[in-house]
């Protein structure tokens, strides 16, 4: 691909490192929609085999700076599977019930289950992101939590839990250009909110905060991604070949039919019709 957006375990992240623009051999959009479009059929098929393996499930974390796409990349991608056996989680301020657990309590209960994909828009790293910008809780709390947050998917991990974490990676430049037509366009205008620009005023923080989580919490059972989101397009193509890679690497296999089964399907076969059952 040209830059290697896989952050490897023990690796010291530093974002000015990662072109946010970087779009590889492709000049436009147009240029990977045959690929891209491939590559979403191949997840159809994939997450329908998982479902039915039902040995695995698959836990996709996004995480990005105001504007940077998280949205987006749900409905661009991972709208092609299926409802059914996949949900989207956005964990937004912890409510009062969430605040009276332990910080991961009320991840953990939204975990998918076995053969299900679920998606979270926000997540975990909430907590030694915005709780460490803004100073929520004392600093010893919040470096605890990157060992925590390893052990904890390594936990998942040992369990049959697929992690593929996303750091969607924008410029501070191309943040200013997306609100900008947030607020100048009237269908876009209930996104945005004035607390959007005062968390904007902390960028260099909240890089500070990024790197540390993705030079901590990279593990070989949980790897995070760095990928370039200036090009909305090529940030689409870059997960779902991420997450096809994933899927494709799991020794998953299409459940045997019971004999009996295998005896009808044989009659059938033989006769060109289905048989009676008396």
């Amino acid at each position: 691909m040209g830059q290697d957006i896989r952050v490897e375990a023990g690796t010291k992240v530093d974002l000015k490192d990662y072109d946010p623009d970087f779009t590889g051999k492709f000049k436009n959009e147009e240029d990977t929609l045959d690929e891209l479009n491939k590559l979403k059929d191949r997840l159809f098929d994939l997450q329908r085999l998982m479902y039915a393996d039902n040995r695995y499930s698959l836990l996709i974390v996004i995480q990005a700076m105001d504007a940077g796409g998280k949205d987006g990349l749900i409905r661009s991608v991972m709208s092609i599977f299926n409802p059914q056996g996949c949900t989207v989680v956005p964990f937004k301020v912890p409510s009062e019930e969430e605040r009276d657990h332990d910080y991961l309590w009320r991840i953990h209960k939204s975990l998918p289950r076995k053969g299900e994909i679920c998606i979270f828009n926000r997540s975990h790293y909430e907590d030694v992101l915005v709780v460490r910008v803004h100073n929520l809780v004392p600093r010893e709390v919040w470096k605890a939590r990157y060992s925590q947050i390893n052990d904890f998917e390594r936990y998942l991990a040992e369990n049959n839990v697929v992690i593929r974490k996303f750091y969607l990676h924008i410029s501070k430049k191309e943040q200013e250009e997306r609100m900008m037509k947030r607020l100048l366009d009237p269908k876009k205008n209930w996104k945005f909110s004035t607390g959007d620009l005062k968390e904007r005023d902390h960028w260099d923080e909240y890089m500070e905060a990024y790197e540390d989580a993705l030079s901590k919490c990279s593990t070989k059972e949980a790897p995070w991604y760095i990928v370039p989101s200036d090009k909305k397009w090529y940030r689409n193509l870059s997960v779902a070949r991420v997450l096809v890679e994933t899927l494709e690497a799991l020794p998953m296999k299409w459940p045997e039919p019971v004999a009996e089964v295998k005896e009808i399907a044989r009659r059938a076969q033989a006769t060109g019709r289905l048989p009676e059952i008396k």
